[in-house]
């Protein structure tokens, strides 16, 4: 074998090669991009082996493992369309390993190379090996993605409009529920403060509520007009000037991304239907285009990722932790994980007990035991990352008598 540590920058990687014994072979600095790549090769191919040359080239490249930092990106797909192995090493670990190698704190670039090819030469058991995902499951990673961080800028829009209207304008949150919705942003558009908004029409609300396409429009009026126009405490006249350019503008920000949202959308949903697993997703109790494309995308599509379902569930973050020490034995939430799968899992679990009497059965069994509403959910979303794990191993879909075999009535 030949172990490689990769240390990688924005514009360059500082390398080193171990040979079977652990000794260094050599070291290097490479610059990012083709160059580089080329000459990682060459001094790869320098240090091979005598008795590599009779190997097939596939199999010599599978004899190089590599320990990186990330498992993303140009070069890291270059390493594993050349055949290398490649493991993903958590900075967090590789920290820890760089105390074993030396207690007074010091740090550089090579001897983190140094400490990557060590991790994969002794310890690449516990880690886990980047996998290939398909360009097609790429594309949905990328572009689910890109979504989900609109929305979140989004939140961050609607909240700092909220602030606004808070400080001087708080009529406004009593009148409108949603600041994202079609209605709310174009009266507040038309009259960001008090006195603008006191001066408008039931006419002219009834037809924002139209094409927002709400019903009981004449109700909706009246109550969005008396709200607005209720007496309330007033900020002087050139301070509340200054919070209506700040609702305006904040209602500019949040139209272009409700538009943004919605056309992004619209991709993903394309790029995710024409993947090979899409209805297997679809299948799933909860799960429609958007929340099925971000599981797909984080959890990717390689067949070999995943040992078994405790390996999955483990990856999502939804297997608890256990700390136990001598007589103390204490279990708990898995909060080290990947955010945006966390969130998706989550929001699934949700949606799960409104699609499933199954999971809304298994969910209230926990409740009926005692377990809070988040714990539920948590073991709720532990168990569809099982099922779903099933339904892609063996290339099923979905079945309700399956996945929940302990609710079913007996006969």
């Amino acid at each position: 074998m030949i172990w490689v540590g990769d240390d990688w920058a924005e514009d360059h990687h500082d390398i080193e090669i171990l040979g079977e014994d652990g000794r260094r072979l050599a070291k290097a600095r490479l610059p990012e991009g083709l160059e580089g790549m080329q000459r990682l090769h060459t001094l790869i191919a320098e240090h091979m082996p005598a008795g590599w040359a009779d190997l097939d080239p596939g199999e010599a490249a599978g004899r190089v493992w590599f320990g990186i930092e990330t498992d993303r990106g140009t070069w890291v797909q270059a390493l594993l369309a050349a055949g290398y192995r490649v493991y993903a090493i958590n900075p967090m670990s590789v920290a820890r390993y760089r105390e074993r190698h030396s207690t007074s704190g010091a740090k550089s670039d090579a001897g983190d190379a140094h400490v990557l090819a060590e991790i994969v030469r002794l310890d690449h058991a516990h880690h886990r090996r980047a996998a290939a995902d398909s360009p097609a499951a790429e594309a949905v990673k990328l572009i689910a993605r890109a979504h989900q961080s609109l929305i979140w800028d989004r939140t961050r829009q609607v909240l700092r409009l909220r602030s606004a209207l808070r400080e001087f304008f708080p009529a406004a949150l009593d009148a409108f529920d949603d600041l994202t919705s079609g209605e709310a942003l174009e009266l507040l558009d038309k009259a960001p403060d008090p006195v603008k908004a006191a001066r408008l029409t039931r006419t002219a609300i009834i037809a924002a509520l139209r094409r927002a396409g709400r019903r009981d429009l004449e109700g909706r009026a009246a109550a969005i007009g008396q709200a607005l126009r209720t007496d309330q405490l007033r900020q002087p006249g050139p301070v509340q000037n200054a919070y209506a350019a700040i609702v305006s503008t904040q209602v500019q920000l949040i139209n272009i991304l409700n538009i943004e949202i919605a056309e992004l959308g619209e991709v993903m949903a394309e790029h995710f239907g024409r993947h090979r697993d899409a209805h297997r997703y679809l299948s799933l109790p909860g799960l429609g285009p958007v929340l099925s494309a971000r599981l797909l995308g984080e959890f990717g599509d390689a067949r070999d990722r995943y040992t078994d379902a405790r390996a999955r569930r483990n990856y999502a973050g939804t297997s608890p932790i256990t700390r136990a020490s001598g007589s103390r034995r204490v279990v708990l939430a898995r909060y080290a994980r990947n955010r945006r799968l966390g969130d998706a899992v989550h929001q699934w679990a949700f949606c799960a007990m409104r699609a499933s009497p199954g999971a809304r059965a298994y969910y209230q069994q926990l409740r009926d035991r005692g377990t809070g509403h988040q714990a539920a959910l948590r073991q709720l979303s532990n168990r569809l990352v099982g099922i779903l794990h099933g339904c892609l191993k063996t290339a099923t879909n979905y079945d309700e008598t399956t996945a929940w075999p302990e609710t079913q009535p007996t006969t």
